[in-house]
């Protein structure tokens, strides 16, 4: 494989998750951050307020923000933090007087000329710019001039200054030239050389190099001693294809081609090596080869400049552990190591906002989040002494993501979901905790999914929180101990409201085991009538990498493509996936099938026995990617409950998808289970109606998935629709594709012919 195709195919695998995501639950507005998405979007007609973008001033003892209001109309707020006082930040009838006559043009109050504002130190004024003009305002005689001061651009500030320093990142060195610049490293002939940097003498160090099993990584001490490199053992790289039947310009198909390893594929293999240039001797340290796939070793050097660590996942992921070295000795320890009977969550993170190893390097220690009591939590792990030296969180909740860690404070400023009994577990709520498992501090507790943002000095945070059901609420809290300084505002859905906007239900209820509570929406017909029988269809992503469920306002109308249609949709989160418990997770454990279908069952019965109008005698189905596979898999192995399903780009065996994914949740070495789980062995079992949708180029599941489950279904003499889309990826196949399975479902759910649609609308 060459660094290009490395570097592409690393790349494309990082980005599955996100992608992923994207297309299993279509988010419905774009924004810039995880905090962005939660505040809401900056304008929707009839929401107003569900935003605050803080610009900090006076030695950040006071912030101004800007609300947008319906008819164009605005007014500035300006909060006096350390006094908890929110008021208008002047006068805006006076100013827009004091302009109108500065400016000869007529300004309203409520429609002030200008975005933003800047307070002069003293506060006793405020500038602005008005076309190419800039303004200044002096807020005791409201007097406007023109000034030669121009604003700074407060809409480019950063709005939200909470930033996520972690503490010290990893140090790497893959320079070829040592630090003290005498040598510099070279790989030739497949062995390692180093050439004096003043005589340009190479000395060969190593002779055991050779096509393939060469050495490759080289990375210097810092004290220019030692040299690390890893003699590489290439994995299989092997590739999938695709068929581009439709180029841009037409002419003759073109075959595309990519590295892809699937489970139980070689992976490279590195093996550590050292040089002492001085000596010249090579040691091989006693530890396991690394195996990966697209992912290279990355050392920690420690401060001392003698040791390092690095990270080493086993094949299969039951596995972890940080292994030093002393890069002069050889000698090798393991400062984690931790094993498990199901899977250590590894492998797509990406979903986490923290690192499972975070490097303390003034103290030599660790923050480690690990789930081996039962519940994510954080550790703190003495590095000098090989061992955990105390737990930092503990209890039944999880840890979701490490904002900051203090350590000349020695604290942690993280967020969590599930420490609120009376809450949504899936609620992010935000703490401080110290390094020793003491102090710790709630800074966010109203009932709903929290964002922050931190004051520069982070004295204070802006705490917006938000459900499915309520708009959201902006309130100022100290983030010494999270108390309340003042409320800033509360989001405006009127607007919304009239214009037919229905918040989604937010429904329990228990799971298999009859005490777990699954969570999930219910999204109601447009038009809805109680009298009326309604056919039912969820949305399903069953992925083990994260949760699903939208737990923040939307200011528009979740799935209503299909609830305009006359249907019921909802969407639960069922075990198997994230964020909850590890038992709850490890339901996934080498049953990617299970798909919490028992879980999701019982759920539609319960909302059926309280609702009539839930007709559980009409279900249907549609998920992308791993929520295709999910899709497909209802009607297969669940054909009693669910009748109808539209499965997009499905990840229909997992012996046929990438293989960081599927053996991290269905083990390796490869076994019986992968059959078991398969859509395409099981393709006999289909019963009800099923369409297949797939992209031809799909980058993500190899569109072959889709096709040899086409395959075994012709075989098995079943009848199903399939929709091939020419140039399309990984998705539900685009406008076109949403219009066939909307369709799809009007004519097996509702029993008629879909309405005649233009562009994928209805007429």
């Amino acid at each position: 494989m060459t660094m290009r195709s490395r570097r592409e195919y690393a790349r494309c695998t990082a980005l599955f998750l996100a992608f992923g995501l994207m297309i299993a639950s279509t988010p419905v507005w774009a924004a810039e951050s995880p905090q962005d998405r939660m505040r809401g979007p900056r304008r929707v007609e009839g929401y107003y307020k569900g935003r605050i973008t803080p610009h900090w001033f006076a030695e950040n003892t006071c912030f101004w923000y800007r609300n947008d209001l319906a008819g164009d109309k605005r007014q500035f707020i300006r909060v006096s933090a350390e006094e908890g006082i929110r008021r208008e930040a002047f006068d805006h009838a006076r100013l827009a007087a004091a302009l109108s006559e500065a400016a000869g043009a007529e300004y309203k109050a409520d429609q002030l000329p200008f975005d933003s504002i800047e307070f002069t130190d003293d506060a006793k004024s405020v500038r602005f710019q008005v076309n190419e003009a800039s303004w200044v305002c002096d807020l005791s005689s409201y007097t406007c001039s023109k000034t030669d001061v121009a604003p700074s651009d407060a809409e480019d500030e950063q709005e939200s200054r909470s930033g996520r320093p972690r503490g010290p990142g990893r140090r790497r060195n893959q320079s070829a030239e040592s630090p003290d610049s005498r040598w510099t490293a070279l790989v030739k002939d497949h062995n390692v050389f180093v050439r004096a940097r003043d005589t340009d003498e190479e000395i060969q160090l190593s002779t055991d190099g050779a096509e393939g099993n060469a050495y490759d990584l080289l990375s210097w001490a810092p004290d220019s001693q030692t040299l690390v490199a890893f003699r590489v053992e290439p994995g299989d790289n092997k590739e999938v294809y695709r068929i581009e039947s439709s180029p841009d310009g037409g002419g003759r198909a073109r075959l595309h081609t990519r590295p892809y390893a699937l489970p139980g594929d070689k992976f490279a293999m590195y093996e550590l090596n050292l040089f002492d240039i001085e000596t010249r001797a090579q040691t091989k340290p006693e530890v396991d080869k690394l195996e990966l796939d697209w992912q290279r070793p990355e050392l920690h050097w420690k401060k001392d400049g003698r040791r390092f660590a690095y990270e080493k996942i086993d094949r299969g992921h039951q596995r972890f552990r940080v292994i030093e070295v002393d890069s002069q000795t050889g000698r090798t320890r393991n400062l984690i190591d931790e094993k498990t009977e199901t899977f250590i969550w590894t492998a797509h993170t990406e979903n986490l906002r923290l690192e499972r190893v975070n490097w303390l390097d003034e103290s030599d220690e660790i923050v480690y989040a690990s789930e081996r009591d039962g519940w994510r939590h954080l550790y703190l792990v003495d590095a000098k002494e090989g061992r955990i030296a105390n737990q930092i969180t503990r209890g039944e909740w999880v840890v979701r993501g490490i904002e900051r860690i203090d350590e000349p404070a020695r604290q942690i400023w993280f967020e969590a979901g599930g420490r609120n009994p009376d809450q949504d577990p899936y609620f992010l709520h935000h703490y401080r905790v110290n390094f020793d498992g003491s102090g710790l501090v709630a800074l966010t507790e109203g009932d709903g999914n929290h964002s922050i943002q931190f004051s520069p000095d982070r004295r204070f945070l802006i705490d917006t929180y938000s459900r499915v059901d309520m708009a959201p609420v902006h309130t100022l809290r100290r983030a010494s101990n999270g108390s309340l300084v003042c409320e800033l505002e509360k989001a405006d859905i009127s607007g919304l409201v009239a214009g037919g906007w229905t918040a989604p239900e937010v429904f329990v209820a228990k799971g298999r085991d009859g005490a777990t509570d699954i969570w999930g929406i219910i999204c109601r017909p447009k038009d809805f009538d109680p009298a009326r029988k309604y056919p039912v269809i969820e949305q399903i992503y069953a992925g083990p990498q994260s949760a699903y469920v939208p737990k923040s306002f939307s200011p528009f109308n979740r799935f209503s493509s299909l609830t305009d249609l006359g249907f019921i949709v909802v969407q639960m989160d069922g075990m198997g996936t994230a964020n909850r418990s590890k038992a709850f997770h490890d339901v996934c454990w080498k049953d990617l099938k299970d798909a919490g279908f028992p879980d999701r069952i019982l759920w539609h019965q319960a909302a059926a026995k309280k609702y009539a109008y839930y007709d559980i005698s009409r279900v249907g189905v549609y998920g992308t990617s791993a929520g295709g596979q999910n899709a497909a898999g209802a009607v297969l192995f669940h054909p009693e409950f669910y009748k109808v399903a539209v499965a997009s780009c499905g990840c229909h065996d997992n012996r046929m998808d990438k293989a960081s994914w599927n053996e991290q949740w269905m083990g390796y070495p490869v076994g019986p289970q992968y059959a078991e789980c398969s859509n395409i062995d099981n393709a006999h079992r289909l019963q009800g109606k099923l369409m297949l949708v797939v992209g031809e180029m799909d980058d993500n599941v190899p569109p072959e998935s889709t096709m040899r489950f086409v395959d075994a279904l012709i075989k098995a003499d079943k009848d199903f629709d399939l929709v091939v889309v020419p140039g399309a990826g990984h998705g539900n196949g685009g406008a076109y594709g949403s219009r066939r399975r909307d369709d799809f479902f009007v004519r097996h759910l509702l029993g008629i012919e879909p309405p005649e649609r233009r562009r994928g609308r209805v007429e």
